[in-house]
């Protein structure tokens, strides 16, 4: 109270705090383009000072220039995607004078989901659609929702552990991936995220033996169906994580496999798909949802958006129940935000704060972009543009001495209208010889390293100086005291939007050229194992 008997009104400190924020927000989006595009992420879409360039080889910015087949792993943003990009936070400024920041950001990101069920051929009545920093805190959000929904002991299995993501061996057991979260928060990697400790199992199936070979279909199959009545009898709910398809391209298990376990165990086993390579076609991800199962998919790899957007696909026979979670772990606060939950699971965004991941979103915008372009091609083009680069990629190699490519998986019935064009390989990992060894993993990532990077010291040897960026090394058989390790040349979306045009003979050329830029590539890893002494020592 004042001298003379007059009061003051204090601001309420919510209040305070919520005007603070937008503010704080809308200051954020008036930050250069690719400094958002890199925000929002873990430490592994970071940009290195000196190379500018992150953990994969990549940029925040369109290089048009660089040769890419690294779709497997990420890929610098095209010009399309980064004009869209900018377009899209300039609408999202317009709308935030309207309606505030975090309504308007709402509200943009709930459209999202509906472009993006619409670009993945889904009805509205078919999937929820969750968004996520990355596929592995995709993940996370699994766990989190059969977790909660399972009630019971939980084991998680994980087909094809040796051919996903660095992080999966933490998720599936609800532990930290990474030091520092989407929010840029400090974690210890590895721990449990808090509220979740001790409560979930986790068995890793491997596809590859400790000697580098192949498990073939039936013993896939066989191992993944011991593991569920094991766990069953143990009185556990089994979250099952299937691969479709792995960093080498692979399906696992087989679809008998998958028609048994729902015969088995039905209601006891919950299948979550790990799409995020989205190699697969429209019509068999409608039937994955349409069975039941969660499926995990990402805006970059195939799609060839920038890395680091992910998205749940949560069928409607669960989404129906989500919205009676009460309680969650509260570890898992912290990773998402509530906006990348449906609105209509109120209860359950709730329970999560109100936070604005500009960097997520735009990635996301960009991503559409990109899956939108592709699905404007024509069908018959696209599945003929995939099929010729597959071809050219086999010609390629066959003239290398030095290189090999590992056969496709063989699938028997798997193959069929359900998977479009995507029903053909379109990773292709290359086995680098010297001496008639197969290159170890440390020297693979030299090799890898080396690619993405201009390379001064060769700056007479044209092949050796032009960057190009293929897919990160994926070790061949973890537990052998000699194991090796392969890259991969991969095809993707902006193959096909690239080479695409009405006049046959412009397209005709478009994918000529992108097959040199392959036999570019080949060159200079040849060149690059000849002077394989010469490269910096780099972590395996």
């Amino acid at each position: 109270m004042l001298s003379n008997g007059a009061r003051f009104e204090v601001a309420d400190d919510s209040s305070f705090r919520d005007r603070s924020r937008s503010a704080s927000a809308m200051a954020t989006l008036f930050e250069p383009l690719d400094r958002l595009l890199g925000s929002g992420g873990d430490p592994r879409i970071g940009i290195d000072p000196i190379s500018g360039l992150n953990e994969y080889g990549c940029r925040l910015a369109p290089c048009p220039d660089v040769p890419s087949f690294a779709s497997s792993t990420a890929t610098s943003i095209s010009g399309r995607a980064y004009a869209r990009a900018g377009r899209a936070r300039e609408q999202l400024m317009q709308s935030a004078i309207a309606d505030g920041i975090e309504a308007a950001f709402d509200a943009r990101v709930e459209a999202m989901r509906g472009e993006l069920r619409a670009c993945l051929g889904l009805s509205p009545h078919q999937a929820d659609i969750v968004f996520s920093p990355s596929g592995t805190d995709a993940q996370l959000q699994a766990l989190l929702l059969v977790g909660a929904l399972s009630g019971s002991a939980l084991t998680t299995i994980v087909v094809a552990a040796d051919q996903t993501g660095s992080g999966t061996e933490h998720t599936a057991r609800g532990h930290h991936f990474n030091v520092v979260k989407a929010n840029g928060m400090r974690v210890r990697k590895g721990e449990p995220v808090a509220g979740h400790a001790g409560s979930v199992e986790s068995i890793a199936l491997g596809l590859i033996d400790e000697r580098g070979e192949f498990h073939n279909e039936a013993q896939i199959d066989s191992r993944v169906l011991g593991a569920i009545e094991a766990s069953i009898a143990n009185g556990n709910h089994v979250l099952l994580q299937i691969m479709d398809s792995s960093k080498l391209g692979w399906r696992a298990p087989s679809d008998r496999c998958l028609d048994e376990i729902s015969a088995r165990w039905q209601g006891q086993v919950q299948v979550v798909v790990d799409a995020c390579q989205m190699r697969l076609g429209r019509p068999r991800l409608r039937k994955y949802l349409d069975r039941g199962y969660l499926v995990i998919v990402t805006g970059s790899k195939f799609f060839t958006g920038p890395a680091f957007s992910g998205a749940l696909l949560v069928p409607a026979s669960l989404a129906g129940k989500i919205d009676g979670i009460t309680a969650i772990a509260p570890g898992f606060t912290d990773y998402f935000s509530r906006s990348d939950w449906p609105r209509h699971w109120q209860n359950l965004r709730s329970q999560f704060p109100a936070r604005e991941n500009f960097g997520q979103w735009l990635r996301w915008e960009a991503a559409l972009e990109e899956i939108r372009a592709y699905h404007r091609v024509p069908d018959a083009f696209r599945h003929s543009a995939l099929a010729a680069f597959g071809e050219g990629v086999q010609r390629v190699m066959a003239a290398t001495p030095s290189l090999g490519l590992l056969p496709p998986q063989q699938r028997h019935g798997d193959f069929d209208l359900d998977d479009e064009e995507l029903a053909q390989p379109t990773i292709f990992p290359l086995l680098i010889r010297r001496g008639g060894r197969a290159l170890s993993p440390t020297d693979c990532r030299k090799i890898y390293r080396a690619l993405a990077q201009d390379a001064d010291s060769a700056a007479d040897q044209e092949v050796a100086a032009k960057p190009c960026l293929v897919g990160q090394p994926v070790v061949l058989g973890r537990g052998s005291p000699d194991p090796v390790a392969v890259l991969r040349i991969c095809a993707g979306a902006r193959l096909v939007t690239g080479a695409w045009s009405s006049d046959q003979e412009v397209a005709r050329r478009n994918l000529q050229r992108q097959l040199a830029d392959v036999g570019a590539i080949v060159s200079r890893i040849e060149w690059l194992v000849a002077h394989i002494d010469d490269l910096n020592s780099v972590e395996a």
